[in-house]
């Protein structure tokens, strides 16, 4: 009896107990699907990062002996279906037995245990065998309390797993350095080059494009640089350590036009691909830090580590915890429309422009782009949060939806009322030109609040605050705002009101 194991591109896990020895009469599954390239419209390199993993996963197992099925995009055979190619397939191999594993998205999730229903054979799902945590585990941490804190989860794993610990205590005696996270970068100290990759992946660009998938954004063929192997994602976590760790914690946060990357690891893609696993990570760069901490401050590491045994595992747990009812999730009632410039970078706001500029050249941005200034913008905009949701799903390489949902709706969009962040992250220009340098050269003042020079954010943030008073006035994390927003002169805040309106109804003219 043969057993047919799928592996979904999001599964591309080396180190996973299915391959510690190679079983006899299992055939291994993977597909390039078209129900996977159109539910929203992705970024070309996201495609293409995915595809080109996948490839290259199948073929490490290919040369290890394992059997595989792989269906390209193209494929005049595929069914572009996850069910039609797991009925296929079990037809043609006389399939008596169906595993996988548990997907990280929830429509996955559904329709696999759809389809075992369906299935007359034997059917068994296994844990993907990536994450700290189970998917139930933070609920049952949470049980019973009235807030789900990131913080307190974060130092219960730093507990658990003996992360940056000491005689039972934290490292240095602190658990969080965020407040050292926060300085601005103006160009010292100097960022080195980033690791060379410029792999060639024309021909799976001609494959893509022939296949008739919809993307947006561009694409290098000839010079690609997401990493799309375990071995490359290892290159690039040992390259973040030697020369990025150093001063990452530092400036974590900060923007500047001329630098796209800045301290960041970008090793997001190969973790949510599951190239590399988050424990290989965080124990490679503590390791690191512990052996080297004559040059490096404990600030920069634990600033990384928080990421990704904090944040990341807390955010797989907000969404299987919230799912379904989390994605339509709307607390602000927002319903506003996208504005066009989100899928063209054409505007004269040089932080918005630079950042989707940067978007739809590189699928990528680091956190704080993403928070505090697309985010920003849309939350501020009141934009209907399902658009939040398609533009941040489609447009970055290491968006999925189980990490980018929680952080989009939750922490930047406050559509949950609160159950990720205890405020909104919205703010005027003063934080944008504190964090970045975009302020300079844009045509808009950050200290002009209306008139034709003035900033869109002042006027779009002092309207939100008033807009959601009723909501939001009670929070005690807003009540110095309020405040300041109830000592508006007279005709002050119809002005930026009335410029506020302007923005939104006519985003195209600035």
């Amino acid at each position: 009896m043969k057993t047919l194991r799928l592996i979904l591109g999001d599964q591309l896990n080396p180190e996973h107990p299915w391959f510690r020895q190679p079983g006899e009469g299992v055939v291994y599954l993977m597909a390039e699907l078209r129900q996977e390239t159109d539910y929203v419209v992705h970024h070309i390199q996201k495609v293409v990062a995915f595809f080109a993993a996948m490839r290259a996963f199948a073929g490490a197992l290919e040369q290890q002996g394992y059997q595989v099925r792989y269906f390209r995009i193209g494929d005049p055979d595929n069914p572009q279906s996850l069910a039609g190619v797991v009925r296929q397939v079990a037809e043609e191999e006389n399939i008596g037995r169906f595993e996988y594993q548990l997907p990280d998205e929830y429509r996955l999730d559904q329709q696999l245990q759809a389809l075992c229903t369906s299935l007359a054979i034997p059917c068994q799902a296994f844990d993907t065998a990536h994450f700290y945590t189970s998917r139930g585990e933070l609920k049952e941490f949470f049980r019973g309390k009235k807030q789900y804190l990131m913080e307190s989860f974060y130092r219960r794993m730093r507990k658990k797993h003996g992360v940056l610990m000491e005689g039972g205590q934290p490292l240095g005696g602190q658990w969080n350095f965020d407040r050292e996270n926060r300085k601005a970068w103006k160009g010292k100290p100097a960022i080195p080059p980033g690791l060379p990759l410029n792999k060639d992946v024309s021909p799976l660009v001609a494959e893509i494009r022939q296949a008739g998938v919809k993307t947006l954004g561009t694409i290098d063929p000839a010079h690609f640089q997401w990493t799309t192997t375990p071995g490359e994602a290892l290159e690039l976590l040992d390259y973040f350590c030697r020369h990025l760790l150093p001063h990452f914690g530092d400036y974590q946060d900060a923007m500047h036009s001329g630098e796209k990357f800045l301290f960041h690891s970008r090793l997001s893609f190969a973790l949510n691909a599951k190239l590399i696993s988050p424990r290989r990570v965080v124990e490679t760069v503590e390791a690191y830090f512990r052996a080297h901490r004559d040059r490096i401050h404990l600030s920069q590491a634990e600033g990384f580590i928080r990421q990704v045994l904090g944040w990341r595992e807390y955010m797989r747990g907000i969404y299987w915890m919230e799912m379904p009812g989390y994605r339509d999730k709307n607390a602000l009632n927002n319903q506003n429309p996208l504005p066009e410039f989100f899928w063209t970078g054409q505007t004269r706001m040089k932080c918005l422009s630079h950042t989707i500029g940067q978007s739809l050249e590189e699928a990528y941005a680091h956190h704080i782009q993403r928070l505090m200034v697309t985010g920003n913008f849309a939350l501020l905009a009141q934009v209907q949060p399902d658009e939040v949701d398609r533009w941040y799903l489609g447009i970055y390489a290491d968006a999925v939806e189980w990490v980018q949902l929680p952080n989009t709706r939750g922490m930047s969009q406050f559509a949950d009322g609160g159950l990720v962040a205890t405020k909104p992250y919205v703010s005027s220009a003063n934080y944008l030109q504190k964090m970045g340098n975009y302020c300079q050269g844009c045509p808009y003042d950050p200290q002009e609040k209306t008139g034709p020079t003035g900033c869109p954010f002042n006027a779009l943030y002092w309207n939100f605050l008033d807009e959601k008073r009723e909501t939001l006035s009670q929070n005690p994390r807003m009540g110095m705002m309020y405040r300041l927003l109830d000592q508006k002169v007279d005709g002050e805040l119809a002005a930026l009101k009335a410029r506020a309106a302007d923005i939104i109804a006519h985003p195209e003219r600035f």
